[in-house]
């Protein structure tokens, strides 16, 4: 019949056959190529680093770490990939897809690689260890950024001010500091600030023209990324999930800093006491206990403070407002003194935990 007319003009096509497992090619190139599954021959290698492969393309492919190539762009958020699949994933975090879901909640996940390490929350599994330390975690990533804790290996460097960091995430941060702007117009401000919070607080920034705009409130940003990030606070969405908590977040960098909240990972020193802290935003705050800035100021009396929170507090002084402790009514006038009796009281056993 049709059906097995069809059956045997195909493997008819496929006229090469593997004599090792019998598995058949309609070329005899991609015999050649599949040999080497068995043979373990990679003919093609890296000339900068001596990685071997069985295939050109492979090769090809290796070669955009060292050079930097990412040929691949999202359309919707301009983001680059060296490799075509990794595109294919990230679109799934536009559209929502998520074709791989957990059997024990429910969970549903983009990549089999993400449900995996989600797993380890199930089971416990924590495969990658510290050989200093001996602590262990679900993820290599993870793994690597402690290592550096030990290390204080600094391996990315700025381009524009020589600064090094640990990791992506804290060179990101540090560039958007000087995002946009013009390196030889901010020498003299770089010579005054060698730190890179004393930069971020007195450089001079030229935005240059800010074309997207937002609809919902008219807020205008210098990228069409940033304007997409701007997007989730008016339509709530957070793409990026804690594989480990399941708390999610609006950008990928505050998703970076709440995993250091499970590995312990204090990625930002401070350069002039050695001091570490796991949010570059902490760094900064505390980087004016050594400058003496204090930018915020209350317009009644004009005292002024190093944090908005300490702002806050200093403005019911003025106002009579005060916080109340929820168990027991009682009123104060700073928000440390009501954590003081909670916890007082808990420890006493006159109040009881909520």
């Amino acid at each position: 019949d049709e059906e097995t007319d069809s059956k045997i003009k195909h493997i008819s096509d496929k006229r090469f056959s593997c004599e090792t497992c019998g598995k058949r090619f309609s070329r005899n190139g991609l015999l050649t190529e599949h040999i080497r599954t068995h043979t373990g021959e990679k003919p093609y290698f890296c000339e900068s680093c001596g990685k071997s492969f069985r295939q050109s393309s492979h090769l090809t492919r290796h070669m955009r770490t060292h050079t930097g190539e990412k040929p691949y762009f999202c359309e919707r958020c301009g983001k680059h990939f060296n490799r075509n699949c990794n595109l294919t994933v990230h679109m799934k975090t536009h559209t929502g897809e998520k074709t791989y879901f957990c059997e024990r909640c429910g969970k549903g996940f983009c990549e089999r690689g993400k449900l995996t390490i989600h797993m380890r929350t199930h089971t416990g599994e924590k495969p990658y260890f510290c050989e200093r330390c001996g602590k262990t975690f679900i993820q290599n990533k993870n793994l690597l950024s402690h290592i550096r804790t030990h290390t204080g290996r600094k391996s990315l460097k700025c381009d524009v001010f020589g600064n090094t960091f640990q990791n992506k995430y804290q060179m990101k941060k540090h560039h958007q500091i000087h995002d946009d702007t013009n390196p030889s117009a901010d020498n003299a401000c770089r010579k005054k600030c060698n730190l890179g919070s004393d930069l971020k607080v007195h450089m001079v920034i030229d935005k240059g023209d800010k074309r997207f705009s937002c609809e919902t409130c008219g807020k205008r940003f210098s990228r069409n990324s940033q304007l997409t990030v701007h997007m989730r606070i008016h339509t709530g969405e957070k793409p990026y999930s804690c594989e480990t908590c399941g708390k999610s977040f609006n950008q990928n960098g505050n998703l970076t800093e709440h995993m250091r909240t499970h590995t312990g990972e204090k990625a930002y020193c401070c350069e002039r006491c050695g001091k570490n802290f796991n949010r570059l935003s902490n760094l900064y705050v505390h980087m004016r206990t050594h400058t003496g800035e204090r930018p915020y100021s209350c317009t009644t009396c004009g005292k002024s403070f190093n944090q908005n929170g300490n702002l806050t507090e200093h403005m019911r002084t003025h106002t009579g407002e005060k916080a109340y402790c929820e168990r027991c009514g009682k009123n104060f006038n700073r928000l440390s003194n009501l954590y003081s009796w909670n916890i007082d009281g808990i420890k006493s056993g006159s109040q009881s935990p909520l």
